[in-house]
């Protein structure tokens, strides 16, 4: 392929994938203003977050599949489309129902594109020093990109109604799917790998029932019954597609590449760093905005160092993979989060400490999940690009779950037991549950209760993150161990 046209593939593919990182924080801004618009119930503004995370995770394995069967053009063009259609119901959704329904269909559209833009890279990139450096940048913005969703939402907000986070997709959307048809060629193994109905329905129900329970047992107040159903059915299906595909003479999911240790490896290292980020970025944005009392459009920009040092080390981690090896990047990249962590628990109050530490995080971030998805592609068959695509992208979705309700129900516990009730505060009871209701009370008192009560909270909330990033430091020595075992299984 021309090297000219290569790169503008690249571009294509990086740019449906941006919509598709920032979709998923991108409403964390404007969720205040829309919920209070449509009136949405609890029970609705949480479906709201929650159904496009599930849809996500529940089709990526069929999506893959359905990319190595059909061409993973196939699937990225038909995935802009339902993107662009879904971006245009979610923006003019007169109620929560109908913007629930769009958020289901903006994650099918994601769930289409996301295996196929990986796998156009595999197909693309014949060199693999090319391929590298492709899947580098694909990686920076994968990690880095859902940073800017909170920014980008902020300053939409700060001019538009909260429909237009939705509706600036479109015209993307529209020169995206232009240029596709343009300069994607097609694969010449398309047609090739088998599907299979009944195994996409037991994987999609066992990932969705899976990530239901994760997400139920991070709740403040979770619905145990629930949460074991959920957790039951998911392990009762996730094991049922395992013993069909072992079984099967052409499995949609060859379960052998699971044997090989550098792909596992890769995806453990995917797995811990996408817990690690969404673990961090929920505790960093709480303490943003209810400690330091930013707005959500200042905590996003606070944030600012983490995701452009991620853009700046993914594709630096492509140049060095084939210099230093997959194997001592993995562990490096992981050591580097944990490096990033250190400065925080030293000093949490100190500005540069804190540019420091994201920056740190940020080429972490950048330096695992380059090296992660390029060892996964590399250790897969080219014709099994877009499932393979599929699974680390799986071990990032669930990863990210895992990692909030972990650091989520960490922050929780911790704060609940290190709440101190100033004097001037009689009823400590609802304000040890969580530092919102604190403030929320703060308001509502004189002068100086609302000092004492603020100071407290506060006090409490950084006693919380500090236990949040000894967890996470915990969790990446485990991490790490895990991957050096497979290296050694490698050598």
């Amino acid at each position: 392929m021309n090297s000219g046209n290569r790169w503008r593939v690249l571009a294509v593919v990086s740019s449906a994938l941006l919509l598709i990182v920032i979709d998923m924080t991108v409403l964390y801004t404007a969720l205040p203003r829309l919920t209070a618009e449509l009136g949405a119930t609890p029970s609705e503004k949480l479906w709201i977050i929650n159904a496009y995370a599930l849809t996500v995770a529940g089709l990526l394995p069929a999506s893959g599949a359905l990319g190595d069967s059909f061409g993973p053009r196939v699937m990225f063009l038909g995935g802009l489309l339902v993107f662009g259609a879904a971006s245009l119901l979610a923006a003019f959704a007169p109620t929560p129902e109908v913007l629930i329904a769009g958020r289901v269909a903006l994650a099918i559209g994601a769930a289409m594109m996301m295996p196929a833009t990986l796998a156009i890279i595999r197909h693309t990139f014949e060199d693999e020093g090319e391929r590298n450096l492709a899947i580098g940048i694909w990686a920076a913005v994968a990690s880095g990109g859902a940073a800017f969703g909170p920014i980008l939402g902020g300053i939409l907000l700060e001019f538009f109604w909260w429909g237009s986070v939705f509706l600036i997709n479109v015209p993307i959307v529209l020169i995206a799917f232009v240029a596709g048809l343009l300069v994607v060629g097609r694969q010449a193994s398309e047609g090739g790998h088998p599907f299979s109905f009944s195994a996409s329905v037991q994987i999609m129900v066992g990932l969705i029932a899976t990530t239901l329970a994760i997400k139920e047992f991070g709740k403040p107040a979770p619905s145990f019954a629930l949460a074991f159903i959920a957790a039951a059915v998911g392990v009762g299906f996730v094991m049922l597609f395992i013993r069909g595909q072992r079984r099967a003479t052409h499995p949609m999911l060859d379960l052998r590449v699971f044997a090989n240790p550098a792909f596992s490896g890769a995806v453990i290292a995917a797995l811990f760093a996408a817990a690690c980020l969404m673990g961090l970025s929920l505790a960093l944005t709480q303490r943003f905005q209810l400690v330091m009392g930013l707005s959500p459009l200042q905590a996003g920009i606070q944030l600012l160092p983490l995701p452009l040092a991620s853009f700046v080390a993914g594709p630096l981690t492509g140049r060095l993979i084939q210099r230093i090896g997959d194997r001592t990047l993995l562990p490096l990249g992981m050591a580097a989060i944990a490096l990033g962590l250190g400065p925080y628990l030293l000093s949490i109050q100190s500005q540069p400490v804190q540019i420091l530490a994201l920056i740190l995080v940020g080429v972490g971030v950048g330096m695992t999940m380059t090296t992660a998805s390029a060892s996964i592609m590399h250790n897969a068959p080219k014709e099994s690009a877009s499932t393979a695509a599929s699974v680390e992208e799986v071990s990032y979705e669930l990863g990210g779950a895992i990692g909030v309700t972990v650091f989520g129900s960490i922050l929780a516990a911790v704060y609940a037991r290190s709440y101190q009730a100033p004097p001037s505060v009689a009823d400590v009871g609802p304000f040890a549950l969580g530092i919102d209701q604190a403030l929320q009370h703060a308001k509502t008192t004189g002068a100086d209760a609302t000092e004492q009560l603020i100071s407290a909270a506060g006090a409490a909330f950084d006693t919380s993150f500090i236990a949040v990033l000894g967890a996470a430091l915990g969790m990446l020595a485990v991490g790490i161990a895990l991957v050096v075992r497979m290296n050694k299984r490698t050598a």
